[in-house]
């Protein structure tokens, strides 16, 4: 599995850290940026950038979106067909997401997330396995027919 970092000015700091945590760990990783400190960078950049990568290769690519809140870059990287992206801010939730929602992105807010809970919603998230249940599979096939009316 490969996985596609981004970030802004405000989750550069933890995206260094996952980044080398990531490498630590096996992964294949690709920094989509932010590569410095710059407080004028727009995270849409990023996550645009992210999502269309993984939107390559949905089931074998994952990405990690990180700034302050979570939010921007969730709503960026959602406009991107075939991806599923969500705000996560616990292992829960990232567990829910993965297994229910197939999300192949999670944006985290970096403002309220410490690195080791950060280290632990991303090894959550590339570890769950999604469910397969009808009832989710059924829900997924109406997203995707919305997603084919709506991104022409």
């Amino acid at each position: 599995m490969k996985v596609f970092l981004g970030a802004d000015h405000r989750g550069f700091d933890l995206k260094e850290k996952l980044k080398e945590w990531l490498k630590n760990k096996g992964h294949s990783v690709e920094d989509f940026g932010a590569h410095r400190m710059d407080p004028a960078d727009d995270y849409p950049d990023f996550a645009v950038s992210v999502a269309r990568k993984v939107a390559e290769d949905p089931v074998e690519h994952r990405g990690i979106l990180l700034c302050g809140s979570g939010a921007g870059m969730d709503v960026a990287a959602n406009k991107i067909k075939g991806i599923r992206a969500t705000v996560v801010w616990n292992t829960e939730s990232a567990e829910h997401a993965r297994s229910h929602d197939d999300v192949n992105v999670i944006s985290i807010a970096t403002d309220w997330t410490p690195p080791e809970q950060a280290r632990q919603i991303v090894k959550t998230f590339l570890e769950t396995p999604f469910s397969d249940e009808e009832r989710h599979i059924r829900r997924l096939k109406k997203i995707e027919e919305i997603e084919e009316k709506n991104f022409k």
